[in-house]
């Protein structure tokens, strides 16, 4: 069974310790304690949270079968003659787009600009990430 200290969960609902523990004290997200008293989240019911804390879409979204939005602010535009790059920074995550130049001129995308990233693809590579301290040996051969 997988479980998070609070400052864990933290980072990876984008929040701070402090509003975890709110939540954890307000009973909105169940926890408990390890042998040393420190709280713990079960890494299913942070799962649980999480999918409840999803954003809705936006309006949009029911026109598009892709379901991975990411609104955020443009950061930087980069241009040449053909093709431009768009980095979007939607709170934690950064977003690379590469596009053609008259996209992004068509929909006036400049630093500072508010857009959303929508996201479908074939292909998505998914790594998994030990948590802290635990064993990275290999098992089996």
């Amino acid at each position: 069974m997988t479980t998070f200290r609070i400052g864990e969960a933290a980072e990876l609902l984008g929040v701070s310790a402090d509003t975890v523990r709110r939540w954890v004290d307000a009973g909105r997200l169940a926890a408990g304690r390890d042998a040393h008293g420190h709280r713990e989240i079960d890494g299913v019911d942070l799962a649980a949270f999480a999918r409840g804390q999803a954003a809705d879409p936006d309006d949009r979204s029911d026109a598009s079968s892709a379901r991975n939005r990411l609104r955020g602010i443009v950061v930087n535009v980069v241009k040449d003659t053909v093709m431009a790059q768009v980095d979007i920074q939607a709170g934690p995550f950064r977003i690379v787009s590469l596009m053609s130049r008259e996209a992004v001129d068509e929909l006036d995308l400049r630093v500072g600009s508010l857009a959303v990233a929508v996201i479908k693809s074939t292909t998505v590579v998914v790594e998994h990430v030990s948590p802290p301290g635990a064993s990275r040996g290999r098992q089996g051969s």
